[in-house]
């Protein structure tokens, strides 16, 4: 049985990151005049999705420390890998940044031509947020609890189907760990973005998503859609209410959505450096904090270093998760 746990503990990762950002000096980050102009973000999903939902918090306090704007570009298509292949190629001068999502270490495994490395043509920069999996349903469609939802389910093989943000993304592969785990078959829909999919199941066009809480955890408390289940084995202190994986007899089902931010590679040291500092900054302000809170995210880790290893380790993780299940692009 498949195991969605990292090689590197994310709170190693964050005790680690805090120990180092308290020992480095700021004196060499003066010479950077970083920023002098409106910055780039590039945002490889289409707006409304998970990313987006941790991208614009972050955009309004980078613009309200700096003065100066950081426009969010929005780039969707391909599980997240086509505003990846575009921030990959943009000129290493700190006005362009990449926000990228754990959709990025699985699409090695998904995607055999790439016009990109993860690793090789990014500079990695911080973990910025993870946040747990959620399944989702449209509450007009499927009104019961989760043991009723899976029965029907179970009894209807093939009649139901889960929308994704793309193949290769998480919700994609979450899905498929669903399956494995509860012995059902459900037909997976791949949209441009969580966006367009959360739509598409509030609309009751889709069955289910297994999506991050970034992007669903305003729709589940408008009630325009109902969280039945939340993965791993504890609650969500942002929905106390929804049981966990471990709860309902799914201890192995842990899946989590992880953001961060990168630039293109060549990016120099001193401004590398002021951008982690401006990164730093703005997720220590109260409205960053209450945005990330609301969205059911703990904070990520500001090292480069250690994040570049985190990634690393994820890459390898879902490498052998899609291996085990098979997934494939459809």
């Amino acid at each position: 049985m498949t195991h969605f746990k990292p090689e590197i503990s994310r709170r190693t990762v964050l005790r680690s990151s805090a120990a180092t950002l308290a020992t480095v000096s700021l004196g060499g980050w003066a010479q950077s005049a970083w920023p002098t102009k409106p910055v780039t973000l590039v945002v490889p999903f289409p707006a409304g999705g998970g990313t987006d939902a941790f991208a614009r918090p972050l955009s309004a306090q980078f613009a309200k420390l700096t003065g100066r704007q950081m426009v969010i570009d929005n780039r969707g298509g391909a599980g997240g890998t086509l505003g990846a292949g575009i921030a990959a190629k943009a000129a290493p001068d700190g006005y362009t940044l990449f926000m990228g999502a754990v959709h990025h270490a699985i699409a090695p495994s998904m995607y055999p031509k790439l016009d990109y490395d993860i690793e090789k043509d990014f500079v990695p920069l911080a973990l910025m947020a993870n946040v747990p999996q959620v399944v989702v349903v449209n509450p007009k469609n499927h009104p019961g609890d989760f043991k009723e939802f899976l029965e029907r389910v179970r009894k209807s093989p093939g009649r139901f189907n889960y929308g994704s943000a793309g193949a290769g993304t998480s919700h994609h592969l979450a899905g498929e760990l669903f399956k494995q785990q509860t012995k059902t078959f459900i037909t997976h829909i791949p949209y441009r973005g969580a966006g367009p999919a959360l739509q598409d199941l509030i609309a009751g066009n889709v069955d289910m998503m297994f999506d991050g809480l970034g992007s669903s955890a305003q729709h589940i408390k408008g009630g325009r859609i109902k969280a039945l289940m939340v993965s791993g084995n504890k609650r969500n202190a942002a929905f106390p209410d929804v049981p966990s994986a471990a709860e309902l007899g799914l201890p192995d089902y842990t899946v989590t959505t992880w953001y961060g931010v990168w630039a293109p590679k060549g990016l120099a040291a001193d401004v590398q450096a002021r951008i982690v500092e401006e990164l730093r900054r703005a997720t220590a302000t109260d409205e960053l904090k209450a945005a990330w809170a609301s969205n059911g995210a703990d904070f990520g880790a500001f090292t480069p270093a250690q994040f570049g290893s985190f990634v690393s380790a994820e890459v390898k993780r879902w490498a052998a998760v899609v291996k085990a299940s098979g997934a494939k692009l459809d």
